[in-house]
């Protein structure tokens, strides 16, 4: 009798634990908040929206909702770092919610969601590494191309494979990123060499944060780096944090703002990594992990 009770009660725990991670969890959305000192000294901030991961499918209402809620913190730039839809009516809805933020400076980069449908996973499988072999189709399913079109139409800064320059303000801002390491269409040869000193601040943008492209930012002498893909580890042990990264960065850079290297000097560029606001369809769940934006005031420091 003792053995059943205690079996009910976990399963009450069980299904009290996953009502709230679907439905409670999933739809509380976080502004999260970071000043960055990355400018050149006597710099007035500049304010970065760092939105990634949406994962828009139909009937996501109360996140089309808070998206369109975020222009009112009238940010000078916008970059989104890719995973923005997972459904092939997710473009338009998504381009409309963000409407107004395409009036304002922008970058973008794709993730692996833009291009390729979800497909049902075994969830336990990320804890034996990242899903690189998951990928296994050569032709998007999604409508990524028009995704794209609707961005870079606006203004938006394309950056998959690509750099640039773009004025935001009174800075110019050097702009290097790359296509989703995650299904290996990142080329960082095409964007490779020295960061232009001359520029009021260089930035690198890409989906997922893997070591070797980090390094390789690092190396040539960018500033900011930011990245999503990890979302935040999506489940999380309360008082432990994240199992799981699902990329070669550690769980403890599985979101927010750190140095890149961890240990390295102050020369070393930031990352910040966006733990998103969305999740895969297939595991519409999260626990101690609420989707998020971030506003990144960038501020003066040493250079």
């Amino acid at each position: 009798m003792r053995a059943r009770t205690l079996l009910k009660a976990g399963l009450l725990v069980g299904a009290a634990g996953l009502g709230y991670a679907s439905v409670i969890e999933r739809n509380w959305f976080a502004l999260r908040q970071y000043s960055v000192p990355v400018l050149p000294a006597g710099s007035p901030p500049l304010r970065i929206l760092h939105i990634s991961d949406v994962h828009l499918t139909p009937g996501r209402h109360r996140l089309l909702s808070w998206l369109r809620s975020l222009d009112a913190l009238e940010p000078d730039l916008v970059v989104n770092t890719g995973d923005s839809i997972a459904h092939q009516q997710a473009v338009q809805p998504f381009l409309t919610a963000i409407g107004p933020l395409l009036d304002r400076p922008g970058v973008f980069v794709f993730g692996s969601n833009d291009l390729y449908s979800p497909r049902i996973k075994n969830p336990l499988r990320y804890l034996r590494g990242p899903s690189f072999g998951d990928h296994d189709r050569d032709t998007p399913d999604l409508p990524w191309l028009d995704l794209g079109e609707g961005m870079e139409s606006a203004g938006w800064l394309d950056a998959n494979n690509r750099r640039g320059r773009i004025k935001v303000g009174d800075y110019d801002i050097e702009v290097a990123g790359v296509h989703d390491s995650h299904i290996r269409r990142d080329r960082y040869d095409a964007v490779a060499g020295t960061a232009d000193p001359a520029a009021d601040l260089r930035l690198g943008v890409m989906h997922s944060p893997e070591p070797a492209i980090l390094d390789r930012f690092a190396a040539d002498g960018f500033d900011l780096l930011l990245a999503g893909h990890t979302h935040g580890g999506q489940v999380c042990l309360p008082g432990y944090g994240a199992l799981v990264t699902n990329c070669g960065i550690t769980t403890d850079m599985v979101s927010g703002l750190h140095r890149y290297p961890a240990a390295a000097t102050a020369a070393a560029p930031w990352l910040h990594v966006s733990a998103g606001l969305g999740t895969a369809p297939t595991a519409p769940i999260r626990f101690s992990c609420r989707p998020e934006a971030t506003l990144l005031t960038l501020v003066a420091g040493i250079r």
